[in-house]
């Protein structure tokens, strides 16, 4: 195997330009889909780290039928007492939390005293609202960014259409399940930066002002957001933690809780899928670069040297040694090409990061994008391109093993 190996690179080396060419166009498939994987998968996990860590949470849990509803934040279907106890004693009991924020959402009309509008609200808790979803304070771009009670965070278009300033005083009026209505003053303690997506256009208040504006008798929440320790355990954990909460029934022996993740809550979960899917038909663009490239290259390799595979199979070579010869050189071909790509990929990449690229997505202004090297993906390039490598050689040198001696020493 060791002189099969000697021989395959002594026969690419002595078509050093034919050689060069294709291991070049495989040097390039690499670098390109190393690139793209890399930016996009970068760009999609800065995303979903946006919007799960400072608006939506990994994933909520609401009382049925809840989700259906969302757009009208329903109050009737609150959860009450009974349950939040029953839902905390189940969270709290899971090692893969590493917080939960209880919420309430409701409606209401915010006012200035001059000009009224439309207004969605999240009723929290500051201290566990911001281990849930760390990043809410980043998007505080005025004013204080710790939320007492009596103030409100309100978002920069709401602030900026209604000329409010950190420190004035505004109104909010909300009708509450009874349809009875009511009003209070708050102080205007923080604005927060827009964010695309639902819960990116919402105020926020302390969570015992929203009772007493909602004129709540008990505890009530809509829902309670959680954050897990590992992300990237979301899909099992969920499924883990829906299979504990289908057993709370109610006295009609009907589920209490529905458990969503974030891709069911966010409509960037689609743009997600639409990068994945360009990333496998970049990968495939890379396949087709590999077997075209190297399928070309040998079969130009066996018609040239026609004569010489006639004479070494007459002075006895094996057929499976002349079809190894010429799968070996494939294979070279492939190792040379994803080596040379993922240095040259990783180098580009690491430019990349040095220019410090900025982006817009929807309100947010000035992100960094950061493209990180992902030693799997190194691993499944370098293997894909090692694996079509071979195939693509395969035809050429099974024709090559075939031939008779005899017809190939007559060939000019």
């Amino acid at each position: 195997m060791g002189n099969l190996f000697k021989i395959a690179i002594r026969n690419l080396l002595r078509y050093k330009r034919r050689t060069l060419l294709t291991a070049s166009l495989i040097t390039v498939g690499v670098v390109f889909v190393l690139v793209f994987i890399s930016v996009s998968g970068s760009f999609k996990n800065m995303m979903i780290g946006q919007i799960t860590d400072s608006m939506i949470g990994h994933m909520q849990v609401h009382r049925k039928g809840y989700v259906a509803s969302i757009e009208n934040l329903p109050l009737n279907l609150n959860l009450k007492a009974g349950a939040i106890a029953r839902l905390e004693n189940i969270l709290d009991k899971q090692p893969e939390i590493v917080a939960y924020s209880p919420r309430i959402k409701f409606g209401g009309m915010f006012s200035n005293f001059v000009e009224t509008t439309n207004i969605r609200l999240n009723g929290i808790y500051p201290d566990k609202e911001l281990k849930s979803v760390p990043l809410l304070t980043s998007r505080v771009i005025e004013g204080k960014k710790i939320l007492d009670k009596g103030g409100i965070w309100i978002p920069a278009l709401l602030a900026k259409g209604m000329k409010v300033k950190v420190g004035d005083t505004i109104v909010v009026v909300a009708t509450n399940k009874d349809g009875s209505v009511n009003g209070k003053q708050f102080i205007v303690a923080g604005v927060l930066e827009s964010a695309t997506g639902p819960g990116g256009r919402d105020g926020y208040i302390h969570i015992d002002d929203a009772g007493e504006v909602l004129r709540m008798e008990g505890m009530e929440i809509s829902e309670v957001a959680i954050r897990l320790k590992d992300f990237g355990k979301l899909n099992a954990f969920s499924k883990k933690l829906d299979g504990l909460l289908s057993k709370e029934l109610n006295q009609q022996d009907k589920p209490i809780f529905e458990l969503h993740t974030w891709e069911k809550l966010s409509p960037f979960y689609n743009i997600a899928r639409m990068i994945d899917v360009m990333t496998f038909f970049v990968k495939l663009m890379l396949i087709a670069i590999v077997l075209i490239s190297i399928m070309n290259v040998m079969i130009m390799a066996v018609y040239e040297r026609i004569r010489e595979i006639g004479t070494i199979a007459a002075i006895g070579t094996l057929p499976g040694k002349i079809l190894n010869m010429f799968v070996i050189e494939g294979f070279c071909l492939g190792i040379v090409g994803a080596v040379i790509g993922n240095i040259v990929g990783i180098v580009v990449i690491l430019m990349l990061n040095m220019l410090k690229i900025s982006f817009n997505f929807g309100q947010q202004t000035g992100l960094i994008l950061y493209a990180n090297v992902n030693p799997y993906d190194l691993v499944v390039i370098s293997v894909t391109v090692i694996i079509v490598s071979i195939i693509a050689s395969l035809q050429p040198a099974f024709k090559a093993s075939r031939m008779e001696p005899i017809k190939a020493l007559r060939h000019v």
